[in-house]
């Protein structure tokens, strides 16, 4: 594996990257890790094909849509 060196990282840069780190359980370098991978690896989701892929999704489940009502109600009465 190759190996990266990055200087002059501000503090408080580094110190997000710590919090997340510690939130994901994982070292300062494997969180990097990530993160660069996140930003490289992403791509652009064209929304036509996304709301296509979500429809399809919602006819294959038998639920209710999800409104601002029925959140408000599951927080009102509680999770199971």
């Amino acid at each position: 594996m190759a190996s990266l060196t990055v200087k002059n990282i501000p503090e408080n840069l580094y110190d997000k990257l710590k919090q997340r780190a510690r939130a994901n359980q994982r070292s300062v370098n494997k969180e990097i890790i990530m993160c660069i991978q996140e930003a490289v690896e992403s791509r652009r989701i064209d929304p036509d094909e996304f709301l296509t892929r979500i429809k399809a999704l919602h006819s294959r489940i038998s639920a209710p849509p999800l409104t601002d009502k029925l959140l408000r109600q599951a927080r009102t009465e509680g999770r199971p």
